[in-house]
């Protein structure tokens, strides 16, 4: 038998005790409409508008069907009836909670009637535990807002009538919470805001009762311009004059049990159903004594998880809920209440601690009592506080882990997630969130995804319907401001986090002040012990981490350990006194020293020089070194953010120098991997700071045109070449101007400029003979190569390619040897030797896929699939392109994947697929008109125009080979070969 629940998120329980998960959105909307419906007949009319609101397929009849046949798969025991009126699920009273809440309630109703205020107050509860949050929370259906409505509304009903009933028998002081936030949550609603007057007036708070009267009617007359109504005037005036507005049963003495102490649940918790299902899981287990530990950063909001858990566990803990809000209070204090609670007076209460609490203990004995110890900050006390017999449970919130606390199963509860904390601040703030979400995602970002800081910048956007979110968010992403702005009322970041700093010892103390003066998004544990400079660094750590304010992950690609301050924390942390110490000198100079020696060991292949500078000192222990530099390209991995933000860390402090060094040995990592946006930030904020020292200026812009030339910005980046080649001759930089004239020609070759890319590639090679370099780089040979192919000249080509093989494979490099063959495959295919081209390519790839050079390997992946083309061979071919364009894609390299994108598309012309062809080779033809590449586009309009042929539009065709024939160069031997590799695989398969 299956249980179903719409009264929150949508949940199926098939069979009982496993949860099954509907995945597609149309079998969860499918479900949710014939749930809301459970025993009534729905027309098919319905479903089909339900699951696709806008126009229904014309399948729709057959894929309605099938969308039921899966639901009963996914459900065993599903019962859907199919008939002349439409679908019908059936279900008994006891399988979905909306049929268990209207039942309850109707017996509230029943025993009211009657005049049993108690038995109607239990049965109105008992429908009441049935809501777990708004009606199928997070599933939208468009179909049923007016029936989620019109449930929201019975709940509000229900409430009512039980607030009523429990106010007829004299529960006023538990009420006077829940009430509290229901006038809050429905300010023009009148009843709860009549019964919270009720409640307070008989609490003796005669003046907060008057007060909720004065709120209500200024509410009603500027909302809608009307006076409370007969009940609220009526309640008013019994108030004034003394008397208590509703009759109450006679008193009786209270029973002890069930006692609960819970404070009333928070109307508008968001999110945590993975954390609330894993709470519940463990405390509702049933054995033994379960202690749960929900543990975590200030503002994490552990106190409002747990009492929503402890509100959902209340039918589990029948005898009763006691709430101990514990902190820095007495363990005797605290014991006494507890004991003064469960029906212990007088001197009936022991003075002795340990005999208060066995006491405790024996009250407990075989009772289901749930005790949530909220803020607990000693092991000691906790384990004081626990019930003795099976049948209890424990649920205990912390700042601090309590490791020693054996035997408890642990929650950290992190951040919200981006969509809970936005839909968190949505419903503090109202629907404007939802009209300026960038605004909206810059405060939740801010806020570092945290409920206390959320409530607080929710709340502020509340009470000042006219502060613009754009307003808020520039205030809370500066970051000297942004503790002053999340504060509201009683409510506060800083004192929050605080509670938690002011526990610490002093050493630990001192740490976490040297830890927030680091700006990295995290730290490696060798930096953090280097930071604190002291033989108790590890056991300072161990506090901080134990204390929630400092977060421990786990190993990065090095194997070192990472920690990290959440963004708040830190913030509060550099507010604090700064401390003292050499450790951010030492941490500095030792990143810089790993930064030169990773670059050092890896190939270089960014095509500009290495910046020279003598090596710098290494403060760590050589061992430290070479554990974390065995594998230099994963070093860089794990630390590329926080190099990136030194780097405009180091610019800040005027230490331009620096930055640009350590940019460098950086860049040989970015551009490998394909990094190109980090690397282009990070050059942008060197340019920017270099202000006056324009030799540091013309080598960032250098670097910065070499990024708009992989980008395929070919027109762009020709012209600042030529402006970075100017200003370096001019400050003698022969080896940086070297580099940059090797990359124009490169550049003027994807141009379709030849003569002049090989006129500048000679310039390169003169000017790299000029500087002493004893080996040509094969930048400049690969550039000359291309230029002669270009040109018609494919046997000076393949001299000058033989010639670079030689002196790769002598160099014993395999990315030198790999990069080298690449070139002298195409020479040979271009010199008609493909068996030998073929073999040349597939030993480069082979060597490449060794290497950590992804560019290369797509190039020469191209290759191979521009060479099997050539050759016949279009699986083979269509194999390799696939692959190139996939790597090509990865790295951000357009033009390459572009090229790639075009050959699979004339394979589809092969295969008869023309008309889906067509509109991807109208988009790389964009492209690459766009970027200015002749020969690309000569050949993209060649494809085209077979395309056209294909599916019959004989002008489009003429008009693509118009531009074919107009931008082609007839000595394009290059060209010439792509046209017969793309044309073989347009042919029919």
């Amino acid at each position: 038998m299956a249980h179903f629940a719409v009264l929150g998120t949508l949940a199926v329980e098939s069979p009982p005790g496993r949860w099954a998960v509907l995945r597609g959105a149309r079998q969860r909307t499918l479900l949710a409409v014939l749930l809301l419906n459970a025993n009534q007949h729905v027309h098919a009319d319905v479903l089909v508008e339900a699951l696709w609101p806008d126009v229904p397929p014309k399948s729709y009849a057959s894929n309605l069907h099938t969308y039921l046949s899966r639901l009963r798969e996914r459900i065993g025991g599903l019962r859907v009836e199919h008939g002349p009126l439409g679908y019908r699920l059936r279900a008994e009273p006891d399988e979905l909670d909306l049929l268990v809440f209207r039942s309850a309630a109707a017996e509230g109703q029943v025993a009211a009637r009657a005049g049993d205020a108690v038995a109607a107050s239990r049965h109105y509860r008992r429908a009441l535990a049935q809501w777990r949050g708004p009606v199928l929370a997070g599933l939208h259906v468009p179909r049923l807002d007016a029936d989620v409505a019109r449930l929201e509304s019975e709940r509000l009903a229900v409430f009512e009538d039980c607030v009523d009933a429990e106010l007829t028998a004299g529960r006023h002081g538990e009420l006077i919470g829940e009430l509290q936030a229901m006038v809050t949550a429905h300010p023009l609603r009148e009843r709860p805001a009549a019964q919270l007057m009720i409640a307070l007036h008989r609490a003796g708070r005669q003046g907060e009762s008057l007060e909720v009267y004065r709120r209500l009617r200024a509410t009603l007359i500027d909302e809608l311009g009307v006076e409370p109504g007969a009940e609220a005037r009526r309640v008013h005036a019994a108030v004034l004059r003394g008397e208590d507005p509703v009759p109450r049963l006679p008193t009786a003495p209270a029973p002890v049990w069930p006692v609960c102490q819970l404070p009333p649940d928070t109307a508008d918790f968001t999110g945590r159903d993975t954390e609330l299902a894993e709470l519940t899981e463990v405390l509702g287990s049933g054995s033994g004594v379960p202690v749960a530990v929900l543990s975590g950063e200030p503002g994490a909001g552990k106190s409002t998880l747990a009492v929503r858990a402890a509100h959902r566990l209340r039918a589990q803990f029948p005898d009763g809920q006691l709430y101990v809000p514990s902190g820095p209070r007495d363990l005797g204090d605290v014991l006494a209440d507890l004991l003064r609670a469960l029906g212990v007076t007088g001197p009936a209460i022991p003075d002795d601690v340990h005999a208060r609490a066995a006491v405790f203990r024996g009250r407990l004995t075989d009772r289901r009592v749930l005790v949530v110890l909220d803020d607990a900050t000693d092991p000691e006390h906790v384990r004081t506080l626990l019930p003795g017999t099976p049948g209890c449970a424990v649920l205990v919130t912390s700042r601090r882990r309590l490791s020693g606390l054996a035997g408890a199963h642990r929650l950290a509860l992190g951040p919200l997630p981006d969509a809970d904390a936005t839909r968190l601040l949505t419903r503090l703030a109202g629907d404007r969130v939802a009209h300026e979400p960038a605004d909206a995602a810059r405060i939740v970002a801010a806020c570092d995804h945290l409920p206390l800081a959320l409530r607080i910048a929710g709340s502020r956007l509340a009470i000042r319907p006219h502060l613009r979110l754009a307003e808020l968010a520039d205030r809370l992403e500066d970051e000297v401001r942004r503790l002053d702005e999340l504060t509201v009322s009683d409510l506060g970041v800083r004192g929050s986090i605080a509670l938690s700093y002011d526990g610490l010892r002093p050493l630990t103390r001192r740490a976490f002040r040297l830890i927030g003066r680091c700006h990295n998004l995290d730290l490696p544990a060798w930096a953090v012990t280097a930071l604190i400079d002291d033989p108790g660094a590890d056991e300072a750590v161990e506090e901080l981490v134990e204390a929630s304010l400092l977060e421990s992950g786990g190993p990065d690609e090095t194997g070192e350990g990472r920690y990290r301050l959440h963004d708040l924390v830190r913030l509060y942390a550099t507010e604090l006194e700064a401390p003292d110490g050499g450790g951010l000198r030492t941490v500095l100079a030792a990143t810089l020293a790993l930064a030169d020696t990773a670059s050092a060991r890896l190939p270089r292949t960014v095509p500009m020089p290495a910046l020279a500078r003598e090596a710098p000192a290494q403060p760590l222990p050589g061992e430290l070194v070479e554990r974390l530099l065995a594998r230099p390209e994963r070093w860089f991995a794990a630390e590329r953010a926080n190099l990136l933000l030194l780097v405009g860390t180091l610019c800040e402090l005027g230490r331009e120098h620096d930055a640009l060094l350590l940019l460098d040995r950086l860049s040989g990592h970015l551009y490998l991997q394909g990094h190109y946006a980090d690397m282009r930030a990070a050059y942008e904020t060197v340019l920017a700071a270099a202000g006056a020292d324009r030799p540091l200026a013309a080598v960032a812009e250098a670097n910065l045109t070499l990024l708009r030339h992989t980008r395929g910005q070919y027109e762009e980046a020709a012209v600042r070449y030529r402006e970075c080649a100017k200003e370096l001759e001019s400050y003698g930089d022969r080896r940086t101007h070297a580099w940059v004239s090797a990359n124009l020609a490169h550049c003027l070759i994807g141009l379709g400029r030849a003569e002049e890319a090989l006129k500048t590639a000679a310039d390169a090679r003169e000017l790299f003979t000029v500087d002493g370099d004893a080996a040509e780089p094969v930048w400049v040979r690969a550039a000359e190569s291309a230029a002669l192919h270009r040109l018609g000249r494919v046997g000076d080509a393949l001299a000058v390619d033989e010639g670079t093989v030689v002196l790769a494979r002598k160099s014993g490099e395999p990315r030198q040897l790999g990069i080298a063959l690449h070139g002298v495959a195409w020479s040979l295919l271009l010199s008609a030797r493909a068996t030998e081209a073929a073999s040349a390519i597939s030993e480069s790839v082979a060597l490449l896929r060794t290497t950590p050079a992804r560019s290369a390997l797509a190039k020469s992946l191209r290759t191979l699939g521009a060479i099997e083309a050539f050759r016949g061979r279009r699986q083979r071919a269509v194999e390799a392109f696939g692959q190139a364009r996939d790597l090509a894609q990865e790295l951000n390299e357009r033009p390459r994947e572009l090229s790639c994108t075009r050959a699979i598309a004339a394979s589809w012309i092969g295969e008869g697929r023309a008309a889906q062809a067509i509109p991807v080779l109208r988009a790389c033809l964009d492209e690459f008109r766009e970027m200015g590449g002749r020969p690309a586009t000569s050949l993209t309009s060649l494809v085209l125009q077979q395309a056209y042929e294909a599916v019959g539009d004989p002008a489009a065709a003429a008009e693509a080979a118009a531009e074919t024939a107009e931008l082609a160069d007839p000595r394009d031997a290059s060209a010439a070969a792509l046209r017969r590799a793309l044309l073989a695989l347009t042919e029919p398969a």
